[in-house]
């Protein structure tokens, strides 16, 4: 079975783009935390991440830099030879399903200017 969930925080903000036939397609990163003992530097993994269609519109307009997600998909692997002849092998987790993480607080916080007195 390859079904993958991950939780951490988006780390850029999504690239949205369209292919040739007109699909809709996101790009994006999420810095998930590694488990550390007390003392030690905290670590994070740079998770690269696709989604489609619907998927990728709804993290296109809800999920900027440092908003934090849940996400659901599975592992894919791939391979491609760039411009020097070299052939690059990938592995992206193809996101499936797509909920919010945190308080409420947070994202009213995070969305709302500064109005001052």
């Amino acid at each position: 079975m390859n079904h993958v969930i991950i939780h951490g925080r988006v780390s850029r903000d999504p690239e949205i783009r369209t292919t040739a036939s007109g699909t809709q397609y996101a790009r994006l990163s999420i810095a998930v935390d590694r488990p550390t003992r007390q003392g030690e530097e905290r670590k994070a993994d740079f998770i690269p991440c696709i989604a489609w269609s619907k998927t990728a519109e709804f993290i296109g307009k809800y999920f900027p830099k440092g908003k934090e997600i849940l996400c659901e998909g599975r592992i894919q692997t791939g391979s491609y030879t760039d411009n020097d002849g070299k052939k690059v092998y990938t592995t992206d987790v193809v996101i499936d399903r797509v909920e919010f993480c945190g308080s409420k607080c947070d994202s009213k916080a995070a969305t709302q200017e500064e109005i001052p007195f």
